[in-house]
């Protein structure tokens, strides 16, 4: 049995370091629901490139290579972008 499996490596740099901004001080007045912390993701992920691989080997080294100083800063200006556009924009009731 093979352990190949597609996946968008951003999407899971993006989603935990979402869950972190949510869940930090600074950001502690956002809604920090399911509903909102997927639609901060999607709105990030909508604004960066993919990134999938196939393979375990392939995915650790993406990984290595999307948390570049340079790329983890563009992606926290995304996320903080992301986290004030779906707060303006509540469509459910808390």
């Amino acid at each position: 049995m093979s352990q190949l499996r597609l996946v968008n490596v951003m999407e899971e740099i993006v989603s935990g370091l979402v869950r972190y901004f949510l869940r930090s001080v600074e950001y502690q007045t956002f809604c920090n629901c399911e509903e909102c912390e997927l639609n901060i993701v999607a709105n990030v992920l909508n604004n960066l490139p993919t990134y999938y691989v196939v393979s375990l080997n392939a995915r650790e080294e993406a990984f290595n290579e999307l948390k570049d100083s340079r790329n983890i800063e563009n992606i926290n200006k995304e996320i903080i972008r992301a986290i004030h556009a779906v707060g303006k924009r509540r469509g459910h009731v808390e």
